[in-house]
């Protein structure tokens, strides 16, 4: 399973479908709680995909998956203009910072490569 939390819901649903359509679970996890709360009851959640975006709790999320046990990958996307965010998403401990575009482009491979290295 991979969670999730973005800023626009034209990109929540097309994490998804994406998602869904490669056989993949994806639920939003839209708070550092709602996260806690899947980790416990879900037993094979293999990434988090972060919005930047998402203002300060895209942070919140990334250091909260960052620090868990064990600690769970994180992907983090945003304007390719904004590179103060993507250096705060590395510090909050993002595995992957990528520009939007990119991101969007690759999400297929994007989300079956984040699920092959969290079930490593």
């Amino acid at each position: 399973m991979i969670l999730y939390c973005t800023a626009d819901l034209i990109f929540a649903t097309r994490i998804r479908s994406t998602a869904e359509a490669i056989g993949l679970a994806a639920r939003p996890a839209r708070t550092v709680e709602r996260l806690r709360e899947l980790l416990t009851e879900e037993p094979h959640v293999r990434a988090l995909i972060v919005d930047l975006d998402a203002g300060e709790v895209a942070l919140d999320l990334i250091a909260a998956a960052a620090g868990g046990e064990p600690a769970l990958r994180s992907l983090a996307f945003g304007p390719h203009v904004n590179l103060e965010a993507f250096e705060a998403a590395h510090r909050a401990g993002a595995t992957q910072v990528m520009p939007r575009g990119r991101f969007a482009d690759q999400l297929p491979q994007l989300l079956r490569a984040l699920d092959a290295a969290g079930a490593a």
